[in-house]
């Protein structure tokens, strides 16, 4: 019989089987649109760290479900998870965005909800830097840097 933590996975590699296959076509549209190899490789890895690691962290979220938590992703998640910076969390935006216009594109995602992922992004951005910077100078005014050489040998 098997756990629930062993179900959990099993049902997560099916999702991420599925993603690869998403993320294969994303990397073919891009090309297809003249992006350059570089601006390719970063919007497929954005892409990933959103479909394959938060999607799938807490509980199961297929693609044309996630479209509508990026909310929380930004607002949280890649804050936390990413030691987000204010380029980081803008590339990952467009590279999201990027990828829920293929999603449009192949059917899996219908346009008002693609609209609407563009309009949480550009309206919530504003506060997911000031939640970034909030979080990023607790954590740094946490850490003590002053003994850190302290304890190399």
């Amino acid at each position: 019989m098997l756990t629930e933590y062993e179900v959990f996975e099993i049902e997560r590699e099916k999702v991420r089987e599925t993603n690869k296959l998403h993320l294969n076509g994303f990397r073919i549209w891009l090309k297809n649109n003249g992006l350059s190899t570089g601006t390719i490789n970063k919007h497929v890895s954005n892409a990933d760290l959103y479909i394959n690691h938060y999607l799938c962290y807490y509980d199961i979220r297929d693609v044309a479900a996630g479209w509508y938590s990026v909310d929380m992703f930004f607002d949280d998640w890649f804050i936390r998870k990413c030691w987000a910076t204010k380029w980081t969390m803008k590339s990952n935006a467009a590279s999201i965005k990027k990828f829920y216009a293929y999603m449009v594109a192949i059917n899996v995602v219908e346009e008002s909800e693609y609209e609407n992922l563009c309009e949480t992004i550009k309206e919530e951005m504003p506060e997911w830097l000031e939640s970034m910077r909030e979080h990023n100078y607790r954590v740094m005014n946490y850490v003590d840097y002053s003994r850190a050489w302290d304890e190399v040998d």
